[in-house]
């Protein structure tokens, strides 16, 4: 079978005919090169507004990358025609296998756009013997048509976090549709500021955000002010992972003054290696620090009562009814603001504050959470470990909507 009738099965386009193909060698390596010619009387296609338009004259030959044939890198050779449009002017034709002034056919880059989110962009380009910049690029357009054709109908449910993608408190804005069947990254804004986020909402539109039912989020002030402002009739919900966070960090301040004041009155260190057994859940314990554990709770430490006070609570999550859990909440604030242990009543102080936000994840029957946020921003990590040193918030912006965004591909001829 020749290389021609395969091309025509697979890449054919109207109005144009692959007239040679070759096999030769530059530079002391082999390619296969395909030349390509229009069609007789085929006037070409304006590139501004697309409109047929008679011949001006011929460009110099372009060189463009096809995706490789048996690991043989494929050119495609074309003279590009100018176009003597009578609403623009004299420009150059468009044609269907490139975009621009890209040296990628536009196979190769949805090929390698595909490839893209299995392996590191480094791989891709060493795989398919290409560098770098031309994956990004790839990706990139494969990218900004996704965000231009994806689908932002039905959108319920919505996450919003923030992620640190650089030292010295760099964060990204990040934002996810959290409905059944459907998680995808949806919007990246730079910063955790509240114009950031307002950006989102600007971005999504008045119909849309009006149409949110639930947004899980953490307490960052800035977020909560603009989720209150511009989705309205959304049920925010501050649920479980933030708050036993910000619970264990609070035990572990406490254990770490109270070791310190232990030490400084000369004192047995019985603090000493306790750290992770009183911050893991009792069934995580390895032997050795259920052991630990049983030891210091003989004690009457600070720390042993906070521990206590942060492992009651976990009963708060087992509620069904909005009601029940609000009455327990209440009854836990008293009792953590008389047990005299500052970190643990700061947090019974911002539970308070927050309560009917705490409780909406009762009347939004536990559906939505923000675990699942926080699975996905494991998947942001993930994405750049993988990227080997994204140095611009822009190309890290375009590497996690092309893994995380669900976006559509362009159409092609042919699935490779």
């Amino acid at each position: 079978m020749l290389l021609k009738t395969l091309l025509n099965h697979v890449e054919k386009h109207k109005s144009f005919v692959y007239k040679n193909a070759r096999l030769v060698k530059v530079q002391g390596s082999t390619r296969i090169e395909v030349q390509i010619e229009p069609r007789r009387n085929g006037q070409p296609l304006c590139s501004n507004c697309g409109q047929r338009g008679p011949g001006y004259d011929r460009l110099a030959e372009r060189q463009l990358n096809y995706v490789p044939l048996w690991g043989i890198p494929v050119i495609f050779i074309y003279a590009m025609r100018r176009v003597d449009c009578p609403r623009c002017g004299v420009t150059v034709e468009e044609v269907p296998w490139a975009q621009g002034k890209s040296p990628l056919t536009k196979s190769f880059s949805r090929f390698l756009g595909v490839w893209a989110r299995r392996l590191s962009w480094e791989q891709v380009a060493s795989i398919f013997g290409t560098t770098w910049n031309r994956v990004y690029d790839a990706v990139k357009w494969v990218v900004l048509y996704g965000l231009e054709n994806q689908d932002l109908s039905g959108i319920n449910a919505i996450g919003v976090d923030e992620i640190a993608y650089k030292k010295g408190h760099k964060y990204l804005t990040v934002v996810y549709q959290l409905d059944e069947g459907r998680r995808r990254l949806l919007w990246l804004g730079q910063d955790r500021k509240e114009e950031t986020l307002r950006g989102f909402f600007a971005w999504l539109g008045e119909t849309r955000s009006a149409a949110i039912r639930f947004v899980c989020s953490d307490m960052w002030k800035p977020y909560l002010k603009v989720i209150h402002e511009c989705a309205k009739g959304a049920a925010n919900i501050l649920d479980r992972f933030h708050i036993m966070a910000n619970l264990g960090k609070a035990l572990d301040d406490v254990r770490r003054e109270e070791a310190r004041r232990l030490e400084e009155e000369g004192r047995e260190p019985i603090l000493k290696h306790s750290r992770w057994c009183i911050l893991k859940r009792v069934k995580n314990l390895t032997q050795r620090q259920f052991i630990k554990l049983r030891e210091l709770l003989a004690y009457n430490l600070r720390t042993m009562r906070a521990y206590l006070l942060k492992e009651d609570f976990q009963q708060f999550w087992e509620y069904t009814y909005a009601a029940n859990a609000g009455k327990f909440l209440d009854a836990w604030c008293t009792r953590t603001m008389r047990s005299k242990i500052e970190p643990m009543k700061k947090i019974a102080r911002s539970l308070r504050k927050h309560r009917a936000l705490i409780l909406n994840w009762f009347k939004a029957k536990k559906q939505f959470s923000c675990a699942a946020v926080e699975g996905l921003n494991n998947k942001i990590k993930t994405t750049t470990k993988k990227a080997y040193g994204f140095r611009k918030p822009e190309v890290l912006e375009i590497a996690l909507y092309h893994t995380l965004g669900e976006l559509p591909l362009p159409p092609t001829t042919h699935e490779f």
